[in-house]
Formats: C-alpha cells, structure tokens, sequence
C-alpha cells in the first residue's frame, strides 16, 4: 500500500444529525435526550431530522410525525430553524474554506473538499482531517463525520462508515476490499426498490453485484442503474457529484432516505433547499436570473431543467415558486423520487436590485424581509425565524395560498 499515493485526494464531510445537533449546541437542556425536527405532535407532517438519541427509538427522517410520537413520546419536538441552521453550515463551511479553494457544498450539511496536493500545508489526509474536526468542534459545537478517499463517491461511503464523530480513508488500490466490508444495502445510491430486485436475483453482497457482466444487469435493472451500479461496485466514481469550479454555480440538493413520490414531502424539500440557495446567493452577493431544478428517480436516471427570467431572482419564495413549476415539468407524481435539488447558475457578483423595475410586484415585500433577515445574521443578531417554517393551521396542515400543490404558508 503506497501511502505516500499523489493521486486525487477528497474529503465527504457529514454534519451528524446536523439539525437536532444545532438545537443540543444551543440549548444545554436537550443534550442526551431524543430530539425531533419537523411536525410537531397533533399536526399533520413529517420528520425533518433527529438526534442520534431518537434514531434508538426508530425515528427517522421523513417519517409521519404522527408514527414518530408512537415510537417516542418522550421525545423533545420542535419546528426548524432554517435561518439558524444555515447560520451554523456557513461558519462551517467557511472554515472549510481555509483548507482548499475548491469546496462543493452539496447540502446544508454536507460537502466535498478537493485535499489533492494539500499534504505540505496539513500533513497527511488523517492529520488534516482530525485538525478539520477539532476547528468545527472548538468554534460550532458541531460534530462532523470526515471521509477520505481518491474519488467523491468513496468518500461520501466513508464518512458514514465510523458515524457519528467519524474520520475514515480508503486507499487508492483499497477500493474494492473497502467495499467488501459494507452490507449491500449501505452502498450509496441503492434504493429499495433495486436492493428487492437484486435480492430476487440471489444477490445479497457486493461481491456477487460485482460479479454480474454488465449486461446481465442492464436485463434486470435497466441502462441507467446498470451504469450506476457497476461503476459502484468498483470504487469508480458514478459522476453523481460532478461540479465545474468555473460554472460559476450555487446549488444544494436533498437525497430521500427512501425513495418518495409524496408531494408534501418533496415541496418541504424545495422549501428548505430554496432557503439555502437564497442564503448562499445573499451571503456571497451574488444574483442570478437562472433557477435549475434537478430530479433523480428511483431508477437513477437524472433530469434537469431550467428556466431563464428577464429579471433577477431575488427572493426564497420567488425560487420556490418557480421550482414547483420546473418540477411538474418533469414529474406527474406517478414516480419515486431519489433526490430533488435546486441551483442557481450564471451568477453575477453584485448586489440583488432592490426593486427590478418602476412597479413592484408580488415578491418585492417577501424580498426586502429576506434581505433583512440576512443582514441581521450577517451581523450575529439573535436568530430570527421565518414564519412559513413554524405556524400551523388549526387542523394540522400547513397553511397554504391555495395552490393545489403547496403545502406551505410562506406569509410572514
């Protein structure tokens, strides 16, 4: 094993259970105790995140809350706080920063970090990785899980191999011999559906996966998967993650931790993912005419599209409005989905005009709110929370503004 390997070298960095810590950090009472983000008790939704301590009782994310509170009534449950949550991602990714010029943020919670050439700044990839966790630690609270390898798909396998508080590297030439290690149902991007086929077929470990021609699994599986799945097994990286640091980009993306077609599910998803999307654009003040939606069916076929406006995009609610829209152009409901994510391409550095034209429309209020919320935690301001991510109806539902498809107040 050559250690000294001067090949391409990625960090996967997974925040642990990133909401329900952030509430733990910040609030003494809730440490070591399940916590539960999401729906709350009596009201119609799902589960956002939760703590290592409530995963004990079987709570996980995107579960009804109402199955949740059967599971652990004892449970402390609470609604999100987007706006402090991205607060604590943009510290760390900040430090994140100070380690490699090329960062891919590609959650709230997660990114890649290109380590490649690095090792005479911050020694071996181990020693900058435990140096990594310890910074995130000292200044957040936070926990983090780091994985090492020579692609993006490794790493992320790795990062959830030791959690929480984990730090593992897989070894150019280890690919394979790693992957034998993990159950076929923790190689990434295996759904449900395609784990039931293969175990139909007799194939129940990534040796016997590995074994299949390539084309025995297009047969069974279908072009996409197939490619999918033989690359995986191999340690070669499926290019799920491909990013162009010159595309000038912000994105953030959402995988389901089972394949869904429920519409509150993933319009919660846009939700949280245009908050992000928004927040990075204002941080970094940067504008962008351009919304990009991308879908990833259960299948793994991918798709995207876009929309071009003649004005600037400048507002979480305008983003998510315009998503809803982009993905009914792709999807009628009637397919699981994997993964849902939104970006804004085509950015241009300056400030979001304050009113794009001589009237002002509908978002120009929304706009202007946002605008400030921003500024406050620019200026660590007491965390201000956004109303469409707390209040509830009287019945439960979320309120909406009486598109057939929202299940969000967006109001404030």
């Amino acid at each position: 094993m050559n250690r000294n390997f001067k090949g391409p070298l990625y960090f996967h960095v997974d925040m642990d259970a990133f909401y329900s810590s952030v509430e733990q950090a910040d609030n003494a009472e809730y440490r070591g105790k399940p916590v539960i983000i999401g729906a709350l008790p009596g009201h119609r939704g799902v589960v956002a995140a939760c703590s290592y301590e409530a995963r004990e009782y079987g709570v996980h994310s995107a579960m009804p809350v109402s199955h949740a509170y059967r599971l652990c009534k004892n449970g402390i449950y609470l609604p999100p706080r987007m706006e402090r949550y991205q607060e604590v991602s943009k510290q760390i990714m900040d430090i994140f920063n100070d380690y490699s010029p090329e960062v891919q943020q590609i959650s709230i919670d997660e990114a890649f970090i290109n380590m490649t050439g690095t090792e005479r700044l911050f020694g071996p990839p181990e020693k900058s990785a435990a140096s990594l966790k310890k910074q995130v630690k000292d200044i957040t609270g936070q926990i983090i899980s780091v994985g090492i390898a020579p692609n993006k798909y490794l790493a992320k396998i790795a990062s959830d191999f030791d959690k929480p508080d984990g730090l593992y590297r897989v070894f150019p030439g280890k690919e394979e011999e790693f992957l034998d290690r993990i159950k076929l149902k923790d190689l990434w991007g295996l759904g449900e559906k395609t784990l039931t086929r293969l175990e139909e077929l007799n194939i129940s470990t990534i040796p016997k996966l590995r074994a299949l021609p390539e084309g025995t699994l297009v047969r069974f599986l279908g072009k996409a998967g197939a490619s999918y799945l033989y690359r995986a097994v191999r340690g070669i990286d499926p290019g799920i993650y491909r990013s162009d640091p010159k595309s000038h980009s912000i994105s953030s993306e959402t995988t389901f931790p089972a394949d869904t077609r429920d519409k509150e599910v993933i319009n919660r998803a846009l939700l949280d993912i245009a908050h992000q999307v928004m927040y990075r654009s204002s941080n970094e003040n940067m504008m962008s005419k351009t919304l990009v939606c991308k879908i990833r069916f259960a299948d793994f076929s991918t798709t995207t599209v876009q929309q071009t406006c003649q004005h600037y995009l400048t507002s979480a609610e305008e983003l998510y409005d315009l998503a809803r829209k982009l993905l009914r152009k792709r999807w009628d409901g009637s397919r699981e989905v994997r993964l849902i994510g939104l970006g804004l391409s085509s950015l241009e550095k300056g400030s979001i005009p304050r009113q794009r034209d001589l009237f002002s429309d509908e978002y120009d209020r929304k706009k202007q709110v946002e605008q400030a919320v921003f500024e406050m935690k620019k200026k660590k301001w007491p965390a201000v929370i956004r109303a469409s991510l707390l209040k509830k109806t009287r019945n439960g539902r979320n309120s909406s503004r009486k598109d057939e498809d929202s299940q969000t107040d967006l109001s404030i």
